[in-house]
């Protein structure tokens, strides 16, 4: 048995205990920076298994790094498991909540964490095998879903010495994710004034709900003055409690997203002003608390091309009778057009090898090349500050059915079935298999590293983040 198939070996004698990890997390949903159970379940397991765990990375208790082996080279996986809040959902294909209004797996995340930890724990073994010289680490990452948890981690440095990281998501297809992303900033701004009685002293008040709504207005016409690539999305969380009374405090949260950094950097820039003149207005004050920030991913195709190259060994996914009919019924539950609206995606992702009638089909099964060329995607992920530290890649498995609406009941209800486990056992084996290849082929980690140098330009990673920021 050569040490590619030790690695498969390995990871089907584990799939029991990949599964029951994976379900016990889903059992157990936690929402960002609140991923107690999952993350000492993970950290905990990797212990067992002889890595060294350092805990409470990155001023989070449910971050960790988990580190195997010495020296050069140094390959990082990145696993999350953080839930959604109002996604909890039984194992049904009907609304079914576990708990009303609870949080649920409705991105997969007990998928992910788990996969990536799988992959770490058979690289291991094929590096004791076949006396392989090199470290692995295993990264968990809370927060995802707020775009914390990496960020935190990048600015604590403890990315800054991988010589590539590799990372998956669960999805509805399987291929390579070569593509790029949005930067972020997201930020609240308070608003404070006077209070006083709206009908018999008005005069006495100042408003800081009229600073909020003022500093909005002044949003929206900025909108129509940046790139149109650019998102800014706003809810405002706090606007006073009562009609009659002028509210002393009001909070307007906003998200500003572009295809790069200095393009978030300049728009957030503007976005300040319209804050300082929107007090000026309203006769208010006002401070920032800045959330987090993120860069856009940067892709590498070196890596992106074995990943898909590890994928096509693998060959296509197979699916049981049983499964195809709860995907099938998950899909009745979907909005209209939802199917079509993700094999749109898919013809600007991939290279061909789309047919129509895979419309009809629940479950994917076979492997997509990517598109050469890489495309934004809409939305942002903190996957992105690691990309701009060592070069990265990541890919996608059949978790869920074909179309299936992101951040929904339907992927939470998939994600602790059978077909989520099958999707995370297939991503655990290219992940594993990919890091291998970048251990023991010196040639391939330096073409991913010179590409990497190129597309940086010799410029440095600098966290978006400010200097005394806590997560939260």
């Amino acid at each position: 048995m050569n040490v590619q198939e030790k690695i498969q070996s390995y990871l089907e004698m584990e799939d029991e205990k990949l599964t029951y990890l994976a379900k016990a997390i889903w059992d157990h949903p936690e929402i960002g920076l609140q991923e107690t159970f999952a993350a000492n379940l993970l950290a905990d397991e990797m212990e067992q298994a002889g890595f060294t765990v350092k805990r409470d990375v990155g001023q989070m208790p449910t971050a960790f790094v988990a580190s195997w082996g010495e020296g050069k080279p140094v390959i990082g996986i990145l696993g999350e498991y953080d839930a959604l809040p109002g996604l909890s959902q039984q194992l049904a294909t009907t609304v079914a909540p576990v708990q009303q209004g609870g949080p649920g797996h409705g991105c997969g995340h007990n998928l992910f964490g788990t996969a990536s930890l799988g992959a770490a724990l058979a690289l291991k073994e094929a590096m004791i095998a076949a006396t392989i010289p090199g470290t692995i680490r295993f990264y968990g990452c809370p927060a995802e879903e707020t775009l914390v948890g990496k960020t935190f981690m990048a600015k604590d440095g403890v990315f800054d010495d991988l010589d590539a990281a590799l990372a998956w998501h669960p999805g509805d297809t399987n291929m390579v994710w070569h593509g790029s992303s949005l930067a972020m900033n997201s930020f609240k701004v308070n608003f404070y004034g006077v209070a006083a009685h709206g009908a018999a002293a008005p005069h006495l008040g100042r408003s800081a709900l009229d600073g909020v709504l003022l500093m909005d207005v002044g949003v929206n016409y900025l909108r129509e003055h940046i790139i149109q690539e650019a998102r800014i999305h706003s809810v405002i969380t706090s606007g006073g409690q009562a009609p009659n009374v002028v509210p002393a405090y009001a909070q307007v949260w906003y998200f500003v997203r572009a295809p790069n950094r200095a393009q978030v950097d300049e728009i957030y820039t503007r976005v300040l002003d319209i804050a300082k003149g929107a007090a000026l207005m309203s006769g208010t004050t006002y401070d920032i608390d800045f959330v987090t920030g993120c860069y856009e991913v940067l892709p590498n195709a070196v890596i992106s091309d074995l990943m898909y190259e590890k994928m096509q060994e693998l060959g296509a996914m197979s699916f049981t009778q049983q499964e195809i009919a709860f995907a099938t019924a998950l899909q009745k539950s979907f909005p209209a057009g939802s199917r079509e609206f993700s094999y749109t995606n898919l013809e600007k992702t991939t290279r061909g090898g789309l047919q129509k009638d895979d419309l009809t089909r629940p479950l994917w099964t076979k492997v997509l090349h990517h598109a050469p060329t890489p495309i934004v995607m809409p939305g942002s992920t903190e996957v992105g500050d690691v990309s701009q530290i060592t070069p990265t890649s990541q890919l996608t498995t059949c978790c869920w059915p074909f179309g299936t609406p992101p951040h929904s009941w339907q992927i939470t209800a998939s994600s602790g079935s059978h077909i989520g486990f099958k999707g995370m056992l297939y991503a655990a084996k290219a992940l594993a298999l990919t890091a291998l290849d970048l251990m023991t082929k010196p040639e391939l980690l330096q073409a991913a590293q010179a590409e990497f140098a190129t597309n940086t330009a010799g410029r440095r990673y600098v966290s978006p983040l400010p200097d005394g920021i806590v997560p939260h």
